[in-house]
């Protein structure tokens, strides 16, 4: 009998190492994949950066740019950048636009026809343009090409416990539910989306959501 439980232990030993291992190799991957990718795009697209930097400031005063802090894995906030597509002081605007909010949950803030989207805004947002500078922040380690979308303070604080679960992930550019109706989705199918990826994520599918997001950001499902 004990010969018997000291093989069991090693068996469960054993199994542990090879999946710590291939979690560690796991990780690595990711990383590596996230660098070279992000390098490699931000230096093809400098040309569209700088077009629609132009086209930005001729089209409305402001920065080009726009930061706001995001919440990213295990509850860390980092800064997060976008082409800034409305108005330069659009944050303080939208306390008049709360009762306008599209979005059942209470949780997340949406408006299609939102009033603070500029000219070049609206175009940059439906063709999700204005996401592509978030590729210095997968450079960075602050996100990855694929994970959950990183969620605003204020939304952290109005999260259910249940609802912090898509926190034990590096934030990503895209991830299930950007793939399959993106703000028509709703907040609690949003959750449940990405509980599903963090359970089962893989180099394999990080590959088969990218390659989902090309026609979902081409026929802009969802996108506003």
């Amino acid at each position: 009998m004990r010969t018997s439980s000291l093989k069991v232990t090693l068996a469960a030993r054993i199994k542990s190492a090879i999946w710590k291992i291939r979690l560690a190799a796991g990780i690595r991957l990711k990383r590596a994949v996230d660098i070279s990718a992000s390098l490699t795009a931000l230096l093809l697209l400098s040309p569209l950066f700088l077009i629609v930097g132009l086209l930005i400031k001729r089209d409305s005063k402001g920065t080009i740019f726009f930061q706001q802090e995001r919440v990213g894995l295990d509850g860390v906030t980092f800064t997060m950048w976008k082409f800034r597509s409305m108005v330069n002081d659009a944050e303080n605007e939208r306390a008049a636009l709360e009762s306008s909010n599209e979005m059942d949950s209470g949780v997340l803030f949406k408006i299609k026809s939102d009033p603070r989207t500029t000219r070049v805004g609206w175009f940059i947002r439906k063709t999700s343009i204005d996401e592509l500078p978030q590729l210095f922040n997968v450079l960075r380690g602050d996100m990855s090409l694929v994970g959950p979308r990183p969620p605003l303070v204020s939304e952290v604080r109005g999260y259910r416990r249940s609802d912090c679960r898509r926190l034990e992930a590096i934030p990503g550019l895209t991830c299930h539910w950007q793939v399959s109706g993106r703000s028509n989705i709703p907040f609690e199918q949003q959750v449940e989306l990405d509980v599903e990826y963090i359970r089962n994520q893989s180099f394999w599918l990080d590959c088969v959501l990218i390659i989902k997001t090309i026609p979902a950001v081409l026929f802009a499902r969802g996108a506003y």
